[in-house]
């Protein structure tokens, strides 16, 4: 019998964490929310898929006459928007509610990314765990940098010559060297 995979589900309170994440605040402010939606989400798919995590971003359209829409970003990213009279946070708890048996029973974890503080004590009661959003500000720019890092010793490592090695002054120096100055 084969055992369930077990999975991390990420559920990210979309305007909150655009409030109160620096960068992406700083964005809304200087660009307007449609492009800090996309910095968040283009920033959450790369932190999804470094981190394995299933995520569901969500955001409120409880202003404006639409129905619920999804939008599948990635295999492991998507973005979901609320129908006309829904907030993130009941869109969030409804997902909780739905998603707490099977969460339990396949040992999986589910975690709520936001910092209205009745949402975590309601997420937190469905069993899910609770992350601030400046912690998820925090992880994400983490592991951003580490990747950054990651790829520029790889860059680093590629170099073929070992004057590639040398500073560009010593460089210049070999240089002058291999012809004759």
């Amino acid at each position: 019998m084969s055992r369930p995979l077990r999975q991390t589900i990420l559920l990210v309170d979309g305007y909150n964490v655009i409030g109160l994440w620096p960068r992406i605040r700083e964005i809304r402010n200087l660009h307007g929310l449609e492009t800090a939606r996309r910095d968040l989400i283009e920033a959450l798919v790369n932190y999804s898929a470094s981190q394995d995590l299933n995520t569901q971003i969500v955001f409120d359209s409880q202003y404006q006459y639409t129905p619920t829409t999804k939008e599948i970003i990635t295999d492991k990213l998507s973005v979901y928007y609320t129908e006309f009279g829904q907030t993130a946070d009941t869109y969030i708890e409804k997902a909780c509610a739905n998603l707490r048996q099977e969460i339990h029973l396949s040992k999986s974890r589910l975690i709520v990314a936001t910092s209205d503080r009745d949402e975590k004590l309601t997420v937190v009661g469905y069993g899910a765990e609770w992350m601030s959003s400046q912690q998820l500000a925090h992880d994400v720019e983490s592991v951003a940098s580490r990747v950054r890092s990651k790829c520029q010793r790889g860059k680093r490592t590629s170099r073929r010559f070992l004057a590639s090695y040398l500073d560009p002054e010593s460089q210049k120096r070999l240089a002058e060297l291999r012809m004759g100055k």
